[in-house]
């Protein structure tokens, strides 16, 4: 079983892309709606939902977990790898290594949530594997919520893509990196401000691709992963409008399962 989590909504467009990518594997989903949203939190705070979450998909059977959180994955990826013996996949490294490869001029935006840029984790990662690369970063901590909320076709939503945009446009960008897993459902809204000439990188497509190639490079683990396409969905607060966007994204119906962790 292969196991995922965020810290609401956003972790469902990884769960899509690796049923896409990877049909039929069984998955288990826990999507932490009680503590959303993560990027607002401190570190330590981050660091601690991260090693309940995993501890919580391993007891309920997953083999490997994927951390659908950007946030997460910038501030708590190496104190999980140091606390869990299993495969960790995070969803910062595919994203930057799919922005370094498709940028044409080197110059890469990213937006993600005020933690995640503050931590400053897509430009070390993009640097390292080209140092003469320039990274600009905007915190959009508002785009989460929204989403969270359903707002993804209210004309306000728009209006702030356009305003938190606006500083990378003027610095002409050409790619940009979605640097949090809930921005794929305004992927569409975003390319449209951002331009057509701009590449957007989606890290839920890039994790989802990361997994399939370990796993075909890693049979031994593959066999023990359940493929009955079966599909477990964890939250800790259940809402009605999580359920309805959750449906929405997955195109298929869902039944929530609450857990207090």
């Amino acid at each position: 079983m292969i196991g995922i989590f965020d810290s609401g909504i956003g972790g469902l467009t990884v769960v899509k892309s690796v049923m896409e990518r990877i049909p039929g594997y069984d998955i288990i989903y826990f999507g932490d709606t009680a503590r959303t949203p993560y990027g607002t939190k401190s570190a330590a705070t981050v660091i601690k939902y991260s090693v309940e979450n995993i501890d919580f998909l391993l007891q309920n059977g997953a083999k490997i977990v994927v951390m659908a959180c950007n946030t997460a994955s910038s501030v708590a990826a190496n104190r999980v790898a140091e606390t869990f013996d299993v495969p960790i996949f995070e969803v910062v490294t595919p994203a930057t290594e799919q922005a370094v490869n498709r940028s044409v001029k080197s110059v890469v935006g990213v937006i993600g949530t005020r933690a995640t840029v503050k931590s400053g984790m897509y430009e070390k990662k993009i640097k390292a594997m080209k140092p003469d690369a320039k990274v600009y970063s905007v915190a959009c901590p508002l785009l989460v919520p929204l989403v969270e909320e359903g707002w993804m076709k209210k004309p306000e939503t728009m209006m702030i893509i356009k305003k938190y945009l606006l500083p990378l446009k003027v610095r002409q960008i050409d790619t940009l990196i979605l640097g949090c897993t809930h921005y794929p459902l305004l992927k569409d809204k975003i390319q449209r401000k951002i331009g057509k000439k701009v590449t957007v990188i989606d890290s839920s497509i890039a994790v989802a691709e990361k997994v399939k190639s370990f796993l075909d490079a890693h049979p031994e683990i593959d066999r023990r992963l359940g493929k009955n396409d079966a599909f477990r969905l964890f939250v800790s607060d259940i809402t009605e409008q999580f359920k309805k966007t959750a449906g929405i994204t997955l195109k298929r119906k869902v039944f929530l399962e609450h857990v207090k962790l």
